[in-house]
């Protein structure tokens, strides 16, 4: 019997693992993995048709799993092609293995064919990239590379040159056990007494959360009951804690909606839970603010903090809660909510007046019914651009659904790509691919991807033949837009020449039989949705003063549009807040 290679190697450690199947696309370089894989039977090489698409899928299934997920590339154009869905997956806190096969190791220096320098390459979009230069490097290198990964919640990339992968493998003391459930993070005692001191000095404190957040529902629930204070999140936060919450004031940022930045502007003390909130100009300049982070690095690198505490956000109020003292009357709170239940009852009506007869189909009309259809476990998938806007504002949380998208990287279509990884890691559960016809055209190949696995993927295309979000940021610029519009495209015909079944919709009231069809539908479907270009979600009476201040983010609301079931959510909190 053969003696097992550095490849063969590979795949034992990533199925020791759990890990199933490696997302890639298969050449010269990554031949003898892609051969360890077919010699294996039990991890599966699942082929896709841009290596972009692969680190997207991983990402999605690592987001959904919590584990570790690989992906694989070829070397030269394989690995740059690699970059950009790995700038995703490590922002977006996904733990991936990314194997970027390598030229002849004899031939590195040499400005070979296809040579590039991967270890260069991947450096910023990953914790750990390093060079495998013979077997027993392969294999340590292979060890430090999945543990960091699984450590850090991030990418960490194995640079395989394709001879190295051939040779026969090492005894390797390295690859022994990895450590895979992370130690619950709990803050030092005399900053949780410092954060008490705050908060009981505060009059009207405010809780701000992101993604962080994740686990800890409940003890953020106990904190705004005990502080009587209005919770408003970040995008990220939105599936973690909107749902089963009173305090709920809406979101904050470029896709904010409701109460929840006059809250930050009134508040003596804001908290900082979990998020890693980007957009500093959303946030007070002259208020007490305390971040909790789990992450220590990230602790004040947004805002001037008044306390940092490192630690995980459910350990830290768990330890906080018994050391509050103050009694709270309420009228701020009650006072927020108030107000987030009159502005979404503003913008309601503004999207909602006779929108089910509008041609071209209104996106917000189109999201609410998509919401309204799918399964209470759903796990959607969204386009960056304007899809975000309507996610944002129509996909009700409930603790059980999923909503992925590229919150950090920000980069256009990710959403079908993840979807694949959705479907491929999660049999039986319903995968929804929000896609922007954009997004959907610039890896379009995926859709042979989706066909050739027939993974149960239903893709609604918001098809408005622009890129609705540019075209926004340059008229709140006070340019003309420029470059934003393209020619119709029928995806629903192209979807049928991949072999996926399809509708096209243009008629507003054929939308809810449609969608329920195809959401019903077992495999993939495309439903291609003709919907308004010019719906950009501006306020139906913005001002020259509001287009001002969202250029110059000066303005905290700046896109104010409908907002689906959260008026219902908001004005059950103004009836039944505890007081």
């Amino acid at each position: 019997m053969a003696k097992p290679t550095v490849a063969d190697q590979l795949i034992a450690h990533l199925k020791s693992l759990g890990v199933q199947r490696v997302y890639g696309l298969v050449g010269d370089s990554l031949n003898p993995v892609t051969d360890a894989i077919r010699r294996d039977g039990d991890i599966s090489f699942f082929a896709v048709h841009n290596e972009e698409a692969a680190a997207f899928a991983a990402a999605a299934e690592s987001r959904l799993t919590g584990r570790l997920a690989v992906c694989a590339a070829s070397c030269g154009p394989g690995n740059t092609h690699l970059v950009q869905g790995l700038y995703d997956a490590n922002r977006g806190g996904a733990k991936v293995l990314a194997i970027a096969s390598h030229i002849p190791s004899p031939q590195i220096g040499t400005y070979f064919f296809q040579a590039t320098h991967p270890e260069q390459l991947f450096t910023e979009c990953s914790h750990y990239a390093e060079v495998a230069n013979s077997p027993r490097q392969a294999a340590r290198i292979l060890h430090i590379a999945t543990q960091t990964a699984i450590a850090r919640s991030g990418v960490c990339v194995l640079v395989l040159p394709g001879d190295v992968a051939e040779e026969p493998a090492v005894d390797a003391p390295a690859l022994g056990h990895t450590s895979e459930r992370p130690p619950r993070h709990v803050p030092d005692p005399e900053v949780v007494t410092e954060l008490a001191r705050l908060l009981d000095r505060a009059k009207k404190p405010m809780l701000f959360v992101g993604a962080g957040v994740r686990g800890a529902h409940d003890q953020v629930m106990a904190l705004a009951e005990a502080l009587q204070a209005p919770v408003g999140h970040a995008l990220g936060g939105k599936e973690w804690i909107q749902f089963d919450n009173p305090y709920d004031v809406g979101m904050s940022g470029l896709l904010g909606y409701g109460a929840c930045a006059e809250a930050m502007d009134q508040a003596d003390l804001v908290l900082l839970l979990g998020t890693d909130f980007p957009y500093d100009q959303f946030l007070p300049k002259d208020t007490v603010i305390v971040q909790v982070d789990r992450y220590g690095e990230r602790l004040g690198r947004r805002a001037k903090l008044s306390l940092a505490v490192e630690g995980d956000v459910d350990a830290t109020i768990d330890a906080l809660l018994p050391m509050l003292g103050r009694e709270r009357d309420g009228r701020y709170l009650h006072r927020m909510l108030k107000e987030h239940a009159s502005t979404l009852d503003k913008v309601v009506k503004a999207y909602t007046h006779d929108v089910d007869t509008m041609v071209p189909i209104h996106p917000e009309y189109l999201a609410s019914i998509l919401d309204d259809l799918a399964s209470d476990d759903a796990v959607f998938t969204v386009d960056t651009g304007m899809c975000n806007v309507w996610a944002a504002r129509y996909l009700t949380p409930n603790g059980r659904r999923r909503v992925l998208g590229s919150w950090h990287h920000g980069t256009m279509a990710n959403a079908l790509p993840h979807a694949i990884g959705a479907a491929a890691s999660q049999p039986g559960r319903q995968v929804i691919s929000m896609s922007g016809d954009g997004g959907l055209s610039m890896l379009m190949g995926e859709l042979v991807t989706v066909a050739e696995h027939r993974l149960d993927v239903k893709i609604v295309v918001f098809n408005n033949s622009t890129l609705g979000m540019v075209k926004l940021e340059m008229l709140v610029d006070g340019l003309p837009d420029y470059g934003t519009d393209r020619a119709p495209v029928d995806y629903a015909a192209i979807a049928q020449g991949c072999g996926i079944p399809s509708l096209r919709i243009t008629d507003p009231k054929a939308l809810r039989e449609g969608l329920g069809r195809a959401l019903a539908t077992p495999g993939p479907v495309l439903v291609d949705v003709v919907t308004d270009p010019n719906a950009l979600s501006i306020p139906p009476e913005i001002t020259l003063e509001q287009v001002t201040g969202f250029a110059s983010a000066a303005t905290k609301t700046v896109l104010d549009g409908g907002v689906g079931k959260m008026v219902e959510m908001a004005r059950a909190n103004l009836r039944n807040i505890p007081r």
